[in-house]
């Protein structure tokens, strides 16, 4: 039996809920900078997903993608002595996927998402599918309702 992909678990996801999405099929992008100039999007629409551990937590931040983690604020805030992005092996080992083609749905890997609230100042969002060639825009609003992620100020101020 073949194993469901996870573009296709976003797919069967949005369309439960009754999301309007686009999927864009291109070559494959491994920056946000490219993924934005493949789709004609600005870099900010992208929503980049990084999966990290805060102690002994594993959790998903998802950022606009003209943004860098804060992570000196997020360990003060959340008391975290350490906050560490996974390496390659432990995001596979995590979600079967490569860094860059992971969906800012941190439900569908069991984990936490904790996502900065400047993405709102986007109507449309943008990421990539689980797939380095494979994009999805849906309205931010639309990814709020679906995934519930907890809202704040998780990237510093400064744009790239």
């Amino acid at each position: 039996m073949q194993e469901v992909t996870v573009f296709e678990r976003i797919r069967r996801l949005l369309d439960e809920k009754g999301v309007v999405y686009d999927v864009l099929r291109h070559e494959p992008v491994y920056t946000s900078e490219e993924a934005a100039a493949v789709r004609g999007t600005p870099l900010a629409s992208g929503a980049k997903a990084l999966i990290c551990k805060g102690e002994e937590q594993v959790v998903m931040f998802v950022l606009p993608a003209d943004r860098k983690l804060a992570n000196r604020e997020i360990r003060r805030a959340r008391r975290w002595r350490k906050l560490r992005f996974l390496n390659r092996d432990e995001v596979f080992e995590l979600t079967g996927l490569q860094p860059g083609s992971i969906p800012p749905f941190g439900s569908l890997f069991g984990l936490p998402t904790l996502c900065d609230s400047r993405l709102g100042e986007n109507e449309r969002i943008n990421f990539n599918a689980g797939d380095h060639s494979i994009s999805v825009s849906m309205r931010y609003a639309d990814y709020v309702r679906v995934e519930s992620p907890e809202l704040g100020e998780f990237a510093d101020a400064s744009e790239l």
